[in-house]
């Protein structure tokens, strides 16, 4: 089917956009912690493998971090188990730490190695626990209760991370292959610990020292109190929004991971709307972008 004269200057508009923005980021890592509707929709999948070879056969570095907390909560529901979450997370007992590793690093993992694979790309999937890959220790947080006594929450075989092993990933970066990260990690007894998608894709950014850090979500982006999608803002203005309230809620650890990963020395974290097809080239390689941009430099 031969292409309309208008299509075929849209697509020609489109290539020469990007050009610059090929130029600019070539050999440069991108991380992109990939989940929510992106994920689970079979269409949007297959458009973000599509992505991810595209960005690495134009000379980009993608590194992918996923999550996968619907395809838990499924299968713990067959399973007849139920995890409680507290101020949403989710504790981990050792029952649901199996079925944690089985559907992240098993399932999941494998299923978007595949789709990536399948699209010409070289895909090689990985848990923290691999090669030593995420060193990390038990998560613990301290509650001011009602009554002004602190709590010792136990969140379970939920971990923070200690260290990540850079070199392991450079290397497979270096030999063109592109590291799909499970949020799984160890520490040094062997025990296993179930850690937060978006704070490993941060961390993972910040010792790859990566231009960008790409949080797909499912929302458009931060919006202002007239629900306005703010394009770009700067380090300074998130933590404003954070202060009058206008950020609140779920979306606050999501930006705080965003707002880490700069601070650390990240160019720019991107809250990109996962539910548009093509959502990672259209922020990456077009002026207008999709979603919020955070960066220092504004």
């Amino acid at each position: 089917m031969s292409l309309d004269h208008q299509s075929a200057l849209n697509i020609a508009k489109v290539l020469t956009e990007s050009l610059p923005y090929i130029q600019k980021f070539a050999g440069k890592v991108l991380v992109v912690k990939y989940g929510g509707n992106a994920m689970t929709d079979p269409a949007l999948a297959e458009s973000f493998a599509r992505d991810i070879v595209l960005l690495k056969t134009v000379g980009i570095h993608p590194v992918v971090v996923h999550g996968g907390g619907p395809q838990v909560d499924a299968l713990l529901s067959k399973l007849g188990h139920t995890s409680d979450r507290i101020d949403g997370i989710r504790v981990t007992d050792a029952p649901t730490m199996e079925v944690v590793e089985m559907v992240l690093g098993a399932t999941v993992n494998k299923s978007i190695v595949s789709q990536i694979n399948r699209h010409g790309g070289q895909a090689i999937g990985l848990t923290g626990k691999d090669a030593n890959l995420i060193n990390a220790k038990k998560f613990t947080v301290d509650k001011l209760m009602e009554d002004g006594k602190t709590q010792s929450l136990d969140f379970g075989h939920v971990g923070e991370i200690r260290s990540i092993n850079a070199s392991l990933l450079q290397m497979l970066i270096n030999s063109n292959f592109i590291p799909v990260i499970a949020p799984l990690g160890a520490d040094s007894e062997g025990n296993s610990y179930n850690i937060n998608a978006d704070t490993v894709a941060g961390k993972v950014a910040e010792v790859l020292r990566a231009e960008k850090l790409m949080l797909l979500t499912n929302i458009r982006g931060v919006l202002d109190k007239e629900g306005e999608l703010l394009t770009g803002i700067s380090v300074q203005q998130v933590n404003d929004l954070i202060k009058d309230g206008t950020i609140h809620g779920g979306m606050i650890p999501k930006i705080q991971c965003a707002l880490d990963a700069v601070n650390a020395g990240v160019t720019s974290a991107h809250i990109v709307d996962g539910r548009v097809a093509h959502a990672t080239l259209l922020e990456v390689f077009t002026h207008e972008g999709l979603g919020t941009l955070i960066s220092n430099k504004h």
